[in-house]
């Protein structure tokens, strides 16, 4: 690509908190109109160096250059001064105001003269934003109504109305299907040929190859390289990131397969899905994958007791159950791994150790009373089990990263005895290490005669770690496939709506 005038520099950036060095001599810049990736593991220095280049946290040592200026982000207040702009993974939004004063908030329009909110000119303005966009949104919509992807629009929005020359985009698309992911490409190419500079934050590589000029690698803190993203491929990102190699990514075993275990027999649920029926052994990681709204997750809900179908029958172990509630699965032996870890899965301000024995309370009583060293003890040997990375159990949950966050709600799956796991969604939003980690336990549990059902849209996932694959099709099974099977286009042909007409507004997710 042709290079173009650097933006921002930054060099021998260093940052130390208390024991930690977060950075060690980091560089990183950025060329006027370009989009350049910034990836590594949880813990690698992304964020850190993010909050050193916004202002919220001061270098120990280095440098930063604006537009060939060296320059002080003393507060965040300083960079945005600056035309830096951030849309983070967790949008920081205004549910109850509307679209337009979310845009303008902090940057109201007033009429002239007068100390007072031009209302008609925040409207238009917000209007004429969103169309440069390419988006429709209602200025006066209220911004809790709107979905995810339009939110981050508003906020897109919101960074160029204060005439932002830097965008920084932490994981835009952890929460988006598809179409919106390619969406917000095509808003993020826009932007790029309008000469806006964007940092691209992802753990999705997809993401990366769609959208980025540039890459740069952190690991642990220090620079690891740079590189047009013409000259590299999966697997050397892989490998600068992690420290492995991608076929270390994927550690299916051949287990061998046993008894049926959870067999579901015509199960149905008006105006979700109809006559479903598919059976999962003992030993077996079974994938179930289809497009949004296919079904997937209201199967799940309904296994897992969340929901009650209308019609069909589950059986366990070969006795016919009647799932009325989660705690009746967990009884019956079916745990559920929730796509939403931190809303459905963590009680985020309690203890890892407190997370991880909660379900199973009954097991730490003496005498009526809960027992803390039989907690901390159960704490301590999931910790160890599943290597999650804490000083001690008495940690936070909402202090740990995303991947280890995962296995904590693991750990409570493993806690309650189950031989069934569903598992939602088990790698969205986590780095690439904690991916390949997760997957060694999915294989490690198989291996050991429990029952996995893998419900992914990483497509890579279902084809590298399940022995066979179901796939839904507007409420229904369309096509199951063996391990020997499975393919790509096979999976994407089978999802795909019968009504050719759908076609265009499939989504797979």
């Amino acid at each position: 690509m042709k290079k173009q005038a650097l933006v921002l520099q930054m060099e021998g950036i260093t940052k130390i908190f208390p024991g930690i060095r977060a950075l060690d001599d980091v560089r990183l810049d950025l060329r006027r109109g370009e989009i350049h990736a910034l990836i590594g593991e949880n813990g690698a220095g992304k964020s850190t160096l993010i909050k050193v280049f916004t202002g919220i946290h001061q270098p120990d040592a280095g440098l930063i250059r604006l537009n060939g200026e060296e320059v002080e982000m003393t507060d965040p207040l300083a960079a945005r001064r600056r035309g830096i702009a951030a849309i983070h993974q967790h949008l920081a939004t205004y549910p109850d105001l509307s679209v337009a004063e979310n845009i303008f908030i902090g940057n109201e329009q007033t009429l002239s003269g007068l100390p007072a909110i031009s209302w008609r000119k925040t409207r238009e303005m917000a209007k004429a934003l969103l169309a440069s966009l390419g988006s429709d949104i209602d200025p006066m919509a209220e911004m809790g109504t709107l979905s995810v992807a339009q939110q981050q629009i508003v906020e897109i929005a919101q960074a160029l109305s204060q005439n932002a020359q830097v965008l920084i985009m932490d994981e835009p698309t952890a929460a988006l299907s598809l179409r919106e992911s390619e969406e917000l490409y095509s808003i993020a190419k826009g932007l790029r040929a309008k000469g806006t500079s964007i940092i691209l934050i992802s753990h999705r590589l997809e993401d990366i190859y769609s959208l980025a000029d540039r890459v740069t690698v952190l690991r642990d803190g220090h620079y690891i390289g740079t590189w047009d993203i013409g000259e590299t491929n999966t697997e050397m990102l892989v490998k600068h990131m992690v420290g492995r190699t991608i076929d270390q990514f994927y550690p299916k075993k051949e287990a061998p397969v046993g008894e049926p275990i959870l067999k579901v027999d015509g199960l149905s649920r008006t105006g979700f899905f109809e006559e479903v029926s598919f059976t999962l052994h003992a030993g077996e990681i079974l994938g179930l994958t289809g497009l949004v709204g296919a079904g997937r997750t209201e199967v799940v809900e309904v296994l897992s007791g969340v929901t009650r179908p209308d019609k069909g029958h589950i059986y366990i172990l070969g006795e016919e159950k009647a799932i009325t509630s989660p705690h009746e699965a967990l009884r019956q032996g079916v745990s559920l791994l929730p796509e939403d870890r931190q809303k459905q899965g963590l009680l985020l301000p309690w203890s890892v150790q407190d997370n991880i024995t909660l379900p199973r309370l009954d097991r730490h009583k003496k005498r009526g009373l809960l027992s803390p060293g039989s907690e901390a003890k159960t704490g301590k040997e999931y910790i160890d089990m599943l290597n999650i990375k804490v000083r001690s159990g008495q940690d936070t949950a909402e202090s740990l990263s995303g991947g280890n966050q995962q296995k904590v709600v693991i750990s409570k799956l493993l806690t309650c005895g189950s031989r069934i796991i569903i598992m939602d969604e088990p790698t969205k939003g986590v780095d690439v290490g904690s991916k390949a980690a997760i997957y060694q336990i999915m294989c490690d549990l198989a291996a050991k005669g429990f029952g996995i059902l893998l419900v992914s849209s990483e497509m890579p996932e279902i084809l590298n770690l399940s022995d066979r694959a179901l796939v839904m099709r507007e409420g229904r099974i369309s096509a199951v496939f063996t391990r020997e099977e499975m393919a790509p286009e096979k999976l994407l042909k089978a999802a795909m709506p019968l009504d050719k007409s759908r076609k265009g507004s499939a989504e797979y997710a």
